[in-house]
């Protein structure tokens, strides 16, 4: 039997590379693999590309959401080719939610004092990445700021239709000292879709400071899925 396909999608401030600890793994183990690139552009845009990747591997697929990503996989994951969701420090807004609506049901987090808006675009600045991946090293955060994808000013208030985790098996990773996105948040979130939870003491980037824990939830949601 086929492994099970997986596609990522990043969140803001990041790319396709921020899985690059975990895909080079994932292949060897058999699995077919696509990192989805957004330009961060529009909402309907960002899920698009997701839905092209999924065009791109055999069926059924793991959608793999990080942050923002929670987001796309949420709308996304309503294909009939994607087999189960897994959200990694992500939001996951409900049919009635944005992103931004879903994020402001809990204090404003850290990371929100160190941004700026330029030419449209919003930037994280040099002094906010201990807020969004302090536990790596100095010159993996540097790459991490040097690679970031800033997103349009009103990414997060768009809206696209498509709930997935209503549906959709679902696992959820909770960074437990996770600055960007609040730990409470994840958990109500977890809570909510019934997700499979698993905890790690990590800022909000746990698939570069904890990819072994990472990988293994993917693979038991590749199993998982594949065994149903």
């Amino acid at each position: 039997m086929n492994k099970t396909s997986i596609v990522f999608a990043h969140g803001l401030w990041a790319d396709g590379s921020c899985f690059g600890k975990l895909i080079p793994t994932l292949q060897a183990e058999g699995h077919e693999v696509m990192a989805s690139q957004h330009g961060l552009n529009s909402l309907a845009s960002d899920v698009a590309a997701v839905r092209f990747c999924l065009g791109r591997v055999t069926s059924p697929a793991i959608l793999v959401g990080h942050s923002y990503g929670g987001t796309l996989i949420t709308h996304a994951g309503t294909d009939p080719r994607v087999a189960g969701l897994v959200y990694i420090a992500a939001l996951a807004p409900d049919a009635d939610e944005t992103s931004q609506s879903q994020l402001a049901k809990f204090p404003n987090s850290d990371v929100f004092s160190h941004i700026e808006i330029s030419d449209g675009r919003v930037w994280l600045k040099p002094d906010g990445l201990a807020c969004f991946v302090g536990d790596l090293a100095e010159a993996e955060q540097k790459l991490v700021y040097a690679t970031q994808g800033a997103p349009v000013a009103d990414l997060l208030t768009q809206k696209v239709e498509g709930t997935a985790w209503k549906t959709k098996p679902s696992w959820y990773i909770v960074a437990t000292q996770d600055r960007t996105v609040q730990p409470d948040l994840q958990r109500f979130a977890a809570s909510r879709m019934k997700a499979n939870m698993t905890e790690v003491a990590s800022s909000h980037v746990p698939m570069l400071s904890k990819p072994d824990l990472v990988l293994d939830v993917i693979r038991k949601a590749a199993s998982a899925v594949q065994k149903s």
